[in-house]
């Protein structure tokens, strides 16, 4: 029996966000699109009472951009919360670094949003569009030449594009079988995410803590991370990515007394707090692939880097991977193929610099916060009360919001 073969310009492997922002991204600048996820396809309506365990915060630049692509509109806004402040606290610093989006002369720092909403958002776009979509399948095989792409389906479908975007994650089994190597670095920290009730207004407030651990023996005081994001009303989402042996006692315990922990890390600034579900934890990893393009095939998102949760910055770097990519092909020549190698590299130049930039941010905070040297630690403290009080805190207020 002769396999079907499915022609596209551009395939994309991964229903994740930014394998959805693509293929909206890819069809409006005039592509045939094909979209192939081996989940089986979600519902469009969110209808979620509780708050999800993944929250994100969105850069105002890439809410710009989602309402490009008619993706925002239909978001319901009362479950989106602008940041119109970011406080930071060092280890040792009496007063928190405030960065404020009023000082900018923005309306808002971030947007923090569920994933589970704006995934929805982004499928149910792509379905107004009447995008092709292959849910529910697996590619048996990947075969990527410098002409095309072709994936062949456990179904026997064969997908042939000119060019392969692989959103499929930070395991992503397209970049394993096109041999792209991987550069990693362990973190030795657990992030825990989950949702409280707070007694205090959040005032929209993102507040972030780097703490020195010193909660176990086994723990020799080393770097913790606590952010708490601000959801509607009074309710907040908190990442606390912690040394793993801490992270599995904090796991380990009842509500109560994980519910306590949280509200002490945080100096009580928001009164009692509520546990709101149940909470997750997952390890923390440095990856960076060590090639972004080859042959008819581009990583973009966790399939291309995936970056210490600490600023935020993970989905943001993967839409701006999506807008780069867009960037490129939109200013290319008539006759050149979408995998021409000279737009290719060009793309890679882009987000090599961005993705470095960004992974010298998160991994340099850590290693700095790390550091059990005395005198990082009156240096790193001593530097955010110093920004706290100079025109570099609008520098700084002002990269975060053009992220």
């Amino acid at each position: 029996m002769t396999a079907a073969i499915i022609k596209a310009d551009v395939t994309v492997v991964g229903a994740g966000l930014v394998g959805l922002s693509a293929v909206l991204a890819m069809h409006q600048l005039g592509y045939d699109v094909v979209l192939m996820d081996q989940h089986a396809q979600v519902e469009t309506q969110f209808e979620n009472p509780d708050w999800d365990q993944r929250i994100y915060a969105i850069s105002p630049h890439n809410v710009s951009w989602l309402k490009s692509l008619n993706v925002w509109q239909h978001l319901d806004l009362a479950r989106v919360t602008p940041v119109q402040t970011m406080q930071i606290w060092g280890d040792a610093t009496p007063t928190p670094l405030n960065l404020n989006a009023e000082e900018v002369n923005a309306d808002a720092m971030a947007f923090i949003i569920e994933e589970g909403a704006l995934r929805q958002a982004l499928l149910k776009e792509v379905q107004n569009q009447c995008l092709r979509m292959f849910t529910g399948v697996k590619a048996h095989s990947i075969r990527i030449l410098p002409s095309q792409a072709e994936l062949t389906l456990d179904n026997k479908q064969v997908i042939v594009s000119t060019l392969l975007l692989a959103a499929d994650g930070a395991n992503s089994r397209v970049r394993q079988q096109a041999n792209i190597a991987v550069t990693q670095k362990e973190y030795s920290q657990t992030a825990i995410v989950a949702n409280f009730a707070t007694k205090l207004p959040h005032a929209n407030i993102a507040r972030q803590w780097f703490r020195q651990e010193k909660h176990s023996p086994d723990i020799n005081a080393h770097c913790g991370i606590l952010a708490w994001l601000p959801l509607s009303e009074r309710n907040i989402s908190i990442v606390w990515s912690a040394p793993t042996r801490y992270a599995q006692d904090l796991m380990q315990l009842d509500d109560l007394a994980f519910t306590q922990e949280v509200r002490e890390a945080g100096n009580a600034t928001l009164g009692e707090m509520t546990l709101l579900g149940s909470r997750a934890a997952f390890p923390l990893v440095l990856k960076k692939a060590e090639v972004l393009a080859q042959d008819a095939l581009v990583l973009i998102g966790d399939a291309a880097h995936r970056i210490h949760p600490m600023a935020g910055q993970g989905v943001n770097l993967g839409f701006r991977d999506v807008i780069d990519l867009a960037q490129v092909l939109r200013q290319k020549h008539t006759y050149q193929a979408l995998n021409d190698p000279a737009l290719l590299k060009q793309y890679t130049r882009m987000r090599k610099a961005d993705v470095l930039s960004m992974t010298s941010l998160t991994s340099g905070l850590y290693h700095l916060f790390e550091s059990q040297h005395a005198v990082l630690h009156k240096v790193r403290n001593w530097g955010l009360m110093a920004t706290n009080h100079s025109a570099f805190k609008k520098m700084l207020a002002k990269r975060a919001i053009a992220l």
